[in-house]
């Protein structure tokens, strides 16, 4: 691994800044990182969550809108992991202009601040679950046209544009990831963003399961510990472009709702609910290009993750 890192980076020591590691994804990219012997910088607005280990973690409060704690935080990094956002699809359109004032300019900041301190790489997580829109053909490829029909999946592909263009003007290598819906343990089930944990929540709250539409949406569930695969990968590896990253299998609400049942023992009320206009009725990706790059492939099975995020849910909530 020292040997890899010096040939990407020209150092054996490699320092790695996620701006918003204190959430899901970021905290568990975190962990991993600093198991594999990596120095690990946080950049996050929030308060470091409690459920986790910080120990030897350089973690620095402060949000994308402040620049001069960007360009502190960027202090002597290799590589970025920008896995921040303010917003979830259910949530962007309510405010777009905050949206693209939160997250665009806000990773345009991060961009701006890159090119003035050299730091040359950086991993950005886009969303493989709204930037394409209702597909024309399935799986989805990253080729394929970009029509988002909500003002986050907008957002993501302005932030790969810019990306693009400072590659283009500045020599800024970018990885975008496009991942599907991910889920697993620490993501909490209390958020408006990730419908397994959701519903696992109201399961062990005895409560009702709302569905919106006739439950027939179908989405691509990735396993955390899976993308966290992935993301390893795209930091530590000289490999640049854009990369699906999903379980390349389609599962409905209705489908969703009959795996937790089985992995629970329970069988939950149903309320429906009218449809969305946000949702896209189809998100399965094509995750070849991630294999034949990255040599990465899913590998935890729905039954498997859906016990795993039940057993953490259950013992994150157990009384002391």
């Amino acid at each position: 691994m020292g040997i890899l890192r010096k040939k990407l980076f020209g150092v054996a020591h490699v320092v790695v800044l996620v701006i918003g590691g204190n959430g899901f994804i970021g905290s568990r990219l975190t962990e991993r990182l600093r198991g594999r012997g990596v120095d690990v910088r946080i950049l996050d607005a929030g308060i470091p969550r409690p459920d986790f280990d910080w120990q030897g973690i350089d973690y620095r409060r402060g949000s994308l809108a402040e620049r001069g704690a960007i360009l502190e935080s960027l202090n002597g990094v290799n590589v970025v992991v920008h896995c921040a956002s303010s917003t979830v699809p259910s949530t962007s359109n309510l405010d777009p202009v905050g949206d693209v004032q939160q997250n665009l300019v806000g990773a345009i900041n991060v961009l701006e601040a890159m090119r003035q301190v050299g730091v040359g790489r950086i991993v950005y997580l886009s969303s493989g679950g709204t930037v394409y829109g209702d597909p024309i053909e399935e799986p989805i490829p990253e080729s394929h046209e970009l029509n988002p029909i909500s003002s986050y999946g907008v957002v993501k592909v302005a932030i790969e544009k810019y990306l693009s263009m400072y590659r283009s003007l500045y020599g800024i290598q970018s990885v975008i990831l496009r991942p599907s819906n991910p889920y697993g343990p620490g993501q909490l089930s209390t958020g408006v963003q990730g419908l397994i944990a959701s519903f696992l929540g109201k399961i062990l709250a005895g409560e009702t399961l709302p569905i919106w539409g006739d439950g027939e949406i179908v989405r691509d569930y990735l396993y955390i510990d899976d993308l966290i695969d992935m993301l390893c990968l795209a930091v530590l590896r000289c490999e640049t472009g854009i990369f699906n990253v999903g379980s390349g299998q389609g599962q409905s609400v209705n489908d969703i709702v009959a795996a937790i049942a089985s992995a629970t023992g329970f069988m939950p009320e149903i309320v429906r609910m009218e449809a969305r206009s946000f949702d896209v009725k189809r998100v399965v990706l094509d995750v070849s290009r991630a294999r034949d790059v990255f040599g990465w492939t899913p590998r935890t099975t729905l039954s498997d993750g859906i016990q795993l995020a039940w057993k953490w849910l259950k013992q994150s909530r157990a009384p002391e």
